[in-house]
């Protein structure tokens, strides 16, 4: 199915015949408090005959948004609490977040910022101005992430100036940009939007978020190669989701495809505990199990590190599977097909 442009409510969805008419009153309540935006490139890949398509799961609106469970929260992560001043989030004592928009070009059902998206465009020059002196006045900050929203909905005017300034910043070496762009509108990533990532004497890395392998079009493979031929080095990031990729040959797949797109598997994040993403949301036994099954079937270049991002902004953690367990003679190792082996305990602890 092809649009000719971004799906902006219930209504434009049930026009194009992705959401069946009867729905529309719950699903206008749903949108009134989460904003909904589909791009063409996402509405091309959705199986509106599939009840349980996983582009549809992840981009069309669901009334289980509005069901609460407990523990989920609006600010899952901490953001507000780590914030101090308009537009930067430091949790880390070597990094820190520059929230350029909360803008996206499609919004994800399970977004862990969903209560803050959507809403008004960019930062304002006087809050970017003081969120750039947070940054020049903290010499600790060697890595800035540039994230939102998607810093890419940007004009690549935009993004160049903002890398100008922080290419003056000598204590930041490292700018990694978190994106959806390459994948629901690899048109945009043109030869002036390459170009203005580009940030004169720093490392510029980009974070590439994509769940399903139906995502990795051709046309994404291609917008992505431009970016990496350009030398900007792309990381993936992947969102565990129920019914989407919580599956071992599904998610097997996405990893292959990021390895053969020459994108380096980064995180595969548990779920957040945002408001209304119960019902998306996999277990992390699950998580576990699955990245049990990645490790004893894929090659090392596709193996992501499960995390969980802890609630109330204390920072991410491994939490993928443990392979070395206290056994009946002293310490095993379990290989990755779920044979036991004895491993000297004397290798492990050099003063027993």
């Amino acid at each position: 199915m092809t649009h000719g442009k971004t799906l902006r409510s219930p209504a434009a969805l049930a026009e194009a015949g992705l959401i069946a008419p009867d729905r529309l009153p719950a699903l206008e309540r749903v949108a009134a408090r989460y904003a909904v935006a589909v791009t063409p490139a996402s509405l091309a890949l959705i199986d509106a005959d599939d009840a349980h398509d996983p582009i549809a799961r992840q981009y069309l609106p669901d009334a289980a948004e509005l069901d609460a469970a407990p523990g989920e929260s609006a600010d899952p992560v901490g953001d507000l609490t780590h914030s101090p001043v308009e537009g930067v989030v430091h949790r880390y004592p070597d990094r820190a977040l520059l929230m350029l928009t909360h803008t996206c070009a499609t919004y994800c059902r399970f977004c862990f910022r969903r209560e803050s998206v959507g809403g008004a465009g960019t930062l304002s020059p006087a809050a970017l101005r003081k969120a750039m002196a947070y940054i020049a006045g903290d010499p600790n900050i060697w890595e800035v992430i540039l994230t939102g929203g998607d810093p890419l909905v940007l004009s690549p005017r935009r993004l160049a100036a903002v890398m100008a300034e922080l290419a003056r910043i000598e204590h930041c070496k490292v700018v990694r940009v978190h994106t959806k762009v390459p994948a629901v509108d690899p048109a945009r990533i043109t030869a002036e939007m390459v170009a203005a990532l580009r940030c004169p004497g720093k490392a510029v890395y980009v974070a590439l978020h994509v769940n399903h392998p139906r995502e990795l079009t051709p046309q994404v493979r291609a917008a992505c190669a431009r970016l990496i031929d350009a030398g900007l080095p792309m990381l993936s990031q992947t969102v565990l989701l129920a019914g989407v990729n919580d599956d071992p040959e599904v998610l097997g797949q996405l990893m292959r495809g990021f390895v053969e797109t020459r994108i380096k598997p980064y995180y595969l994040h548990h779920g957040d505990f945002a408001p209304g993403t119960a019902h998306l949301r996999a277990s992390i036994g699950q998580g576990q199990e699955l990245m049990r099954a990645l490790r004893g079937r894929l090659s090392g270049l596709c193996q992501p590190t499960f995390v969980l991002d802890i609630p109330g902004g204390h920072g991410k953690v491994p939490i993928g599977p443990a392979y070395l367990q206290a056994g009946e003679t002293g310490q095993c190792v379990e290989d990755p097909w779920g044979g036991r082996h004895p491993y000297p305990p004397g290798a492990l602890d050099p003063n027993p």
